[in-house]
């Protein structure tokens, strides 16, 4: 094998290992967040440092719902490490955040899987709150 054809895969190893993961999102209204969007103003976005993640729910605080996030953590390359756990947190700590949550509960984690323009990816969802004053 010719150095340059050597060089060239090195390069080509680099620029796909610089991928990265990317996520994707959705939020989900449920029934009584919709009576709540009615009934409250807008949420200003919080920051996602300050959301709590909880994988049972909250009895001990009462609380409005926003909505049901998903959230979908993807492995760019095969050189990229393999979604865990902690990304899918991160992930679903700035969806709450864009909509102005103190919370998410119920988190439920999926397994890592091979996606349709992923080497891989992780799934996660939970229900965005914000607490009552």
């Amino acid at each position: 094998m010719s150095i340059g054809r050597i060089a060239l895969f090195a390069a080509l190893a680099v620029l796909l290992a610089a991928c990265g993961t990317w996520t994707t999102s959705s939020v989900k209204p449920v029934d009584s967040a919709a009576e709540a969007a009615e009934a409250t103003p807008a949420r200003e976005p919080t920051h996602p440092s300050t959301i709590t993640l909880s994988v049972d729910d909250i009895t001990d605080r009462p609380y409005t719902t926003l909505g049901d996030i998903e959230v979908t953590v993807h492995k760019s390359s095969i050189f990229d490490k393999d979604p865990t756990p902690a990304m899918v947190d991160t992930a679903l700590k700035e969806k709450a955040a864009e909509l102005g949550a103190d919370a998410v509960v119920l988190v439920r984690y999926g397994t890592i899987g091979v996606g349709f323009a992923s080497w891989g990816q992780m799934d996660g969802n939970g229900r965005a709150v914000f607490f009552n004053e």
